[in-house]
């Protein structure tokens, strides 16, 4: 079964958050941001999210909790894009998208990010390099720990696309063409 849901995982600073904003500008979709929780729930314990990602291995509750909170949402709501590393695996019904980046350009997005600065705070290019490559690390050991997945594995996904020298816009409109595909199918 289908519903109307667009699942956006992928690496770090690969473009998730801004094309999912503007997906859900061109289709009206509410965005539910698993990324936004855990940063709130890093800053709330005065956390970087590196360290974080650490917590969340030493309390596996807390991880669950995080991916469940979006299979619930994706449960009770449809015309929805969930940005979330597990989106994919929680909510199997949707639309699976992953977006790669090269991982110079994924330490300059993430570097020049304001958003980021709260839960990161680097000074150099290459500690944010060495971050994204500890973080995705970190990410990879508790998803298979927890749940016995590879979310690298591309052949859990419906569409792959390589951000790295793409515009947000041209990411949009290549997941659109593929996206109402998939829903004729």
């Amino acid at each position: 079964m289908k519903k109307n849901i667009i699942t956006i995982s992928g690496e770090l600073a690969s473009g998730k958050g801004t094309v999912s904003k503007l997906l859900s500008q061109e289709l009206g979709y509410e965005i539910y941001r698993n990324g936004a929780y855990v940063r709130k729930l890093a800053k709330d314990k005065g956390l970087d999210i590196t360290s974080f990602g650490e917590y969340l291995a030493n309390h596996p509750e807390v991880d669950e909790q995080v991916e469940k909170s979006a299979k619930e949402y994706a449960d009770t709501h449809d015309n929805l894009i969930i940005d979330a590393r597990l989106g994919w695996y929680v909510v199997p019904m949707s639309f699976k998208v992953y977006l790669k980046v090269d991982l110079e350009v994924s330490a300059k997005r993430a570097l020049a990010d304001e958003t980021r600065k709260d839960t990161e705070n680097f000074r150099t290019l290459e500690e944010q390099k060495n971050d994204i490559e500890k973080r995705y690390k970190q990410e990879n050991d508790r998803f298979f720990k927890l749940y016995g997945i590879h979310k690298e594995d591309l052949s859990n996904y419906d569409l792959v696309i390589d951000t790295t020298k793409m515009t947000p816009e041209e990411v949009k409109q290549e997941i659109l063409t593929k996206y109402k595909k998939w829903l004729e199918e």
